[in-house]
């Protein structure tokens, strides 16, 4: 029989947290008693464009299951992830970035990092990238691959994320069933100091002829290794953001969108690949209402795809 084992924390991490247990308890238990109101005033810590005036609406009749959260209200997830934290945190530490070499490493501010999302959702409406359009993200671990996310999030596009392990076969069905009308790459990947041909598998997934839907191949110089070319179709990602020095005043590059839209695609990994499962909006900022976490502090260091939490 497995033991609980209860562990103190020590006293100089207890200090710096945002909430400490008795506060935990008291909303824990608003939560559940009145939850309209308790998640009501946690939605005021986002940045709305237009305030919702319902909370949620639920349904759990058979047949007629059903789960909404903060429906008639607008905002613009990758503005909350960025741009409010501008005049206050514009030069502190948005990414930590470590590379499959440890020697290789980067910070970025959220000033940085705001200017190459800016320029990079533009750059995506440039190629006719509109509200609704599925962006495929088929990239290593690099800052690029966050910059791609909130890029699409900006503009309303949804993306969707292909593990960098898979072969040509499965990305070819996750492009096919996700009907992505673009692929964003790199030359290579590296893992464990192994060369990945990420954009030999992309050229290798376009020949099947059921791949209709891409339009573009938006490729990001990672190696510098040598790849195959398709004049008009592949585009070079420094391309793109060099004809984007300028970043677009706030507001004009934004898409809104209601809350209860589709962020992202998570495509089943078994043999159908159909789509499992999409995340809204609320879903992704209920990690950060919950725990009222301000800054966001995005560390790609693992071995697994970047996506969002939860």
């Amino acid at each position: 029989m497995s033991q609980i084992h209860k562990h103190s924390i020590p006293a100089n991490i207890a200090d710096s947290c945002l909430i400490n247990p008795e506060q935990y308890k008291a909303q824990y238990h608003q939560s559940v008693t009145d939850p309209d109101a308790y998640w009501g005033e946690q939605g005021k810590i986002l940045d709305w464009i237009r305030p919702y005036t319902r909370v949620k609406n639920t349904s759990f009749a058979p047949g007629n299951v059903s789960i909404k959260w903060y429906e008639d209200g607008t905002l613009n997830l990758a503005a909350n992830c960025l741009d409010r934290h501008l005049a206050e945190r514009g030069d502190q530490t948005a990414i930590i970035w470590e590379g499959d070499d440890a020697s290789q490493s980067k910070k970025i501010t959220y000033r940085e990092l705001h200017r190459d999302v800016c320029r990079f959702a533009n750059a995506l409406l440039g190629l006719g990238i509109k509200k609704g359009d599925v962006v495929a993200i088929y990239m290593p671990m690099v800052p690029e691959a966050a910059v791609a996310m909130l890029a699409c999030a900006r503009i309303g596009a949804i993306h969707s994320v292909i593990f960098g392990g898979f072969s040509p076969e499965a990305v070819a069905g996750r492009i096919i069933d996700s009907s992505s009308r673009l692929v964003i790459t790199a030359d290579e990947g590296l893992r464990a100091g192994r060369a990945i041909p990420l954009k030999k598998n992309v050229d290798d997934a376009l020949k099947n002829p059921n791949v209709t839907s891409i339009e573009n191949v938006v490729v990001l110089k990672r190696t510098g290794g040598k790849t195959e070319w398709h004049e008009g179709r592949d585009l070079w990602w420094s391309d793109l953001l060099e004809k984007r020095q300028r970043p677009a005043p706030a507001g004009r590059d934004e898409r809104r969108r209601p809350a209860v839209y589709p962020l992202y695609l998570r495509l089943n990994r078994q043999a159908e690949r159909r789509p499992a499962h999409h995340r809204g909006l609320p879903g992704v900022c209920g990690n950060d209402l919950q725990i009222r976490i301000r800054l966001f502090i995005l560390a790609i260091s693992t071995g697994a795809p970047p996506t969002w939490a939860g």
